[in-house]
């Protein structure tokens, strides 16, 4: 690449920024709307999982792929291309009329994010070195970040003033804004040295995680041993495992198994996506409580989200210190046990329950994210060597997304299967009855067609019930990890992952 002038980095560095922070809106912003969705596209529990599903599945299975075409054929014009699929996938979304288009709309914009993420952070190396580099990453990561909690107060504010669609046509100005200042202001750059794209092993990837996904999704729908079910999961862990397989035995691997073999990146990563799947799956159910059965508006449920998004931030924050005086291992195994007392408190939540109590869990919860997230990743990155820094971090954050996605998919079909048990329907005409049968918003929208309170009262019971249930898995998951990985997790980064802990990767 040749030489960038100081002024340019910077304003090119910026135009990345936009691309970025679209794909930290589009990860909250759609949660407030799940309720509208549920009433307006008439969504079952099932379609509202694959709305969110199909983003992260998506996401999920191509951050590595995307990365390495990106050193191939070129980061600019790879980037530019994402972007301009995640543009027509926000169009597509504004105008979809079924859950069908909706979802696959939802898929696409995964593709694009899929892209976005990994080539942006590519970029920077090619352009700084040293402390602007800390600082160029910082600044990337920050503007992801910032995206988090402007998307429920964001959405919630569109939702009381405009149809749902809105939710994803505020994301075409900021893409066009950044398309034309990608394209104008960044240098194209390559790595030729990076691995080979192998599109069998990539298509086992992506068919596997979906298959596995929708197996999950439709257990409450078709039973956890129907045929469907079990083909779907079994169909999808094959799959994943031959993609594994297939990079064990490759001489050139898209993923590099070897960085597993140091601990800091193996329990670092188990680490990191089981708080991101405790996340997702809060993030999943706390909206419909608060908007269905609590009955707020799409902003006021935006709004007191917010305790989730500080206790994230403080504890985002506080983990550093806690780190640096007492080491990584003791930072993560009070997060964990954080996040295992948030979950704990979260069970005693009923329809009749104050917003005190509320607030008080999902900020103890966010914090417990918080503490454990952030020393986790530090200690990964840490760990990495110069040479496999891009690929370890692009494969931690694969598993991530991983994570948050059967997250969604398990947790929400644990709430849908408890839901369905403990609904005790008064008599309904059958179409009323199937209605309110698949999701507490179809079975608040048939009490208020009918006029029948009871309906809404033991929907709400059942909906808070499967809530109890899958906070209560949670809690028992964040104890297993906090017991499994926190006494093998490094205590603080020994002589060799010091000598590796560039500022870089620290600031990522």
């Amino acid at each position: 690449m040749a030489p960038v002038s100081a002024r340019r980095r910077w304003w090119a560095l910026l135009s990345l920024l936009f691309g970025l922070l679209v794909v930290g809106l589009d990860v909250t912003i759609l949660n407030v709307a799940l309720p509208t969705l549920a009433v307006d596209l008439d969504a079952s529990t099932a379609d509202l999982q694959w709305i969110v599903d199909a983003f992260i599945v998506a996401l999920a299975a191509l951050l590595l792929p995307a990365g390495l075409l990106g050193d191939r054929l070129g980061r600019k014009k790879v980037l530019l291309a994402g972007l301009a699929i995640f543009g027509v996938a926000c169009g597509l979304a504004t105008i979809a009329d079924s859950v069908g288009v909706l979802v696959a709309a939802r898929a696409l914009m995964g593709v694009g994010a899929a892209v976005v993420m990994p080539v942006s952070i590519a970029v920077v190396p090619s352009m700084f070195s040293g402390a602007e580099r800390t600082r160029a990453v910082a600044l990337l990561t920050a503007g992801m970040a910032i995206g988090l909690p402007l998307g429920p107060l964001l959405g919630g504010w569109l939702l009381e003033h405009y149809w749902w669609g809105s939710v994803f046509l505020i994301n075409l100005p900021l893409i066009v804004i950044g398309f034309f200042a990608i394209a104008f202001l960044l240098p194209e750059s390559t790595d030729r040295n990076a691995p080979k794209l192998q599109p069998l092993a990539t298509l086992a990837a992506v068919v596997g995680l979906a298959a596995l996904v929708y197996g999950v999704i439709e257990a409450p729908v078709d039973g956890w041993l129907s045929t469907a079910t079990l083909v779907g999961g079994i169909g999808g862990l094959a799959l994943i495992t031959g993609f594994v397989v297939s990079q064990a035995r490759s001489a050139s691997p898209m993923v590099d198994l070897g960085l597993f073999r140091d601990r800091a990146f193996l329990w670092g990563s188990m680490i990191a996506t089981a708080a991101s799947m405790l996340m997702m799956g809060a993030l999943f159910l706390v909206p419909q409580y608060l908007q269905i059965v609590e009955g707020h508006s799409a902003f006021g449920t935006g709004l007191r989200l917010l305790p989730m998004i500080g206790g994230l931030m403080v504890g985002g924050l506080g983990a550093e210190r806690l780190a640096a005086r007492f080491g990584y291992r003791f930072t993560v195994i009070a997060g964990l046990a954080l996040s295992a007392a948030g979950c704990a408190l979260a069970t005693a939540t009923d329809p009749g329950t104050g917003f005190g109590l509320v607030a008080t869990w999902l900020a103890v919860l966010g914090a417990g994210f918080g503490m454990s997230l952030v020393p986790a990743t530090d200690a990964v990155l840490a760990s990495l060597p110069a040479d496999r820094a891009a690929i370890g971090s692009a494969l931690m954050q694969t598993l991530r997304q991983t994570g948050g996605a059967i997250g969604v998919a398990v947790f929400g079909s644990v709430a849908s299967s408890v839901y369905r048990a403990e609904l005790d329907l008064p008599p309904l005409p059958s179409e009323a009855a199937t209605a309110a049968e698949d999701s507490v918003a179809g079975a608040a929208a048939v009490a208020d067609a009918l006029g029948s309170p009871e309906t809404a009262s033991t929907a709400f019971a059942a909906f808070t019930d499967g809530m109890g249930a899958v906070f209560l898995v949670c809690a028992v998951l964040a104890v297993v990890v906090a017991c499994a990985a926190g006494p093998r997790f490094p205590k603080r980064p020994g002589a060799e992952e010091a000598q590796s802990q560039h500022e870089p990767s620290r600031a990522a």
